[in-house]
């Protein structure tokens, strides 16, 4: 059986809960509808927009029990597997293959400085404890610490190891993980950062996981369709809509301005788990300006 190809867009969905932290089941998945409607490729629940942080390992059986059960066959389901350890790490792992998932997004530990030497070493033994094709999930910019290119290559060459999500915001390390495995058609590697997705799919990237995909998926999915079409200006028109989605994403703290703009355009997710705060009354109406510029909102 051929091992899992990640592609298109892929949404790290939200989390939605309510004010005494219970899991709000329906409005989830109206959010996957709405997904599903939209065309999206893939859903990821768990990532840093899903709040991984803040759940403990039965909430994240449950949430992942239902998008199994709603999305199948419909969409590619991704799951997060974020721990500072291998032991943790596996812990998830195990519940997601129970879930049958279709592929893990792994993140870099936190708060531990590990060296290449180290992180190498972190995902040869998840990648030998599970089953699951593996994503490498490089979010340098909220763990302070990166994946290196030639630790990619390297990597890369496991055999349940497939891709690579860069959310760095480097281009320059996005196309170095291209260029050193452009050779090896089991890997691929996905755009992490929603402004950098046009230019990613030129030097070769098999898609993007989007933030900004949960409150504009249409959005995200016209970069990808149209540029896989040819038809580059509708493409790049698109990507400058959810780049400017982006940009406001820094208004608050990650990710209260995606929860806040879903729950502007009618999605109930609730608010973020707590120290995040909401947006304030001067912030929420930039917001309310950039979601009317990109059509969200009338």
């Amino acid at each position: 059986m051929p091992m899992f190809k990640p592609k298109g867009i892929v949404i790290p969905v939200v989390t939605p809960f309510d004010g005494d932290g219970k899991f709000m089941e329906d409005e989830y998945r109206k959010l996957l509808q709405y997904f599903i409607d939209n065309g999206i490729h893939g859903v990821f629940p768990f990532g840093t927009s899903g709040e991984f942080y803040a759940f403990d390992n039965g909430f994240y059986r449950h949430v992942l029990e239902v998008t199994c059960e709603y999305a199948r066959g419909k969409m590619d389901i991704y799951a997060g597997a974020n721990h500072i350890t291998p032991k943790g790490a596996i812990e998830l792992a195990k519940i997601a293959e129970e879930c049958k998932v279709d592929a893990l997004s792994v993140l870099t530990p936190m708060f531990v400085s590990q060296t290449q030497a180290e992180l190498e070493i972190y995902y040869r033994e998840i990648a030998d404890a599970t089953s699951l094709p593996i994503v490498i999930y490089n979010n340098k910019p909220k763990t302070n610490v990166g994946v290196d290119p030639a630790t990619i290559q390297r990597l890369a060459k496991v055999k349940n190891i497939i891709a690579v999500k860069d959310s760095t915001g480097d281009m320059t390390n996005s196309e170095e993980y291209i260029r050193l495995t452009r050779d090896n058609p089991e890997f691929d590697v996905l755009m992490g950062r929603d402004t950098l997705i046009y230019a990613a799919l030129w030097y070769g990237a098999a898609g993007a996981i989007t933030s900004c995909g949960n409150i504009a998926p249409r959005i995200a999915v016209d970069i990808y369709d149209n540029f896989k079409a040819g038809k580059y200006d509708v493409a790049l028109e698109a990507q400058f809509k959810l780049s400017e989605l982006r940009i406001a994403t820094n208004m608050g703290s990650f990710p209260v301005v995606i929860k806040e703009a879903l729950n502007m355009i009618g999605y109930n997710v609730g608010k973020c788990a707590e120290p995040i705060q909401p947006l304030t009354a001067e912030q929420h109406a930039k917001l309310e300006v950039v979601l009317k510029n990109i059509g969200l909102l009338k």
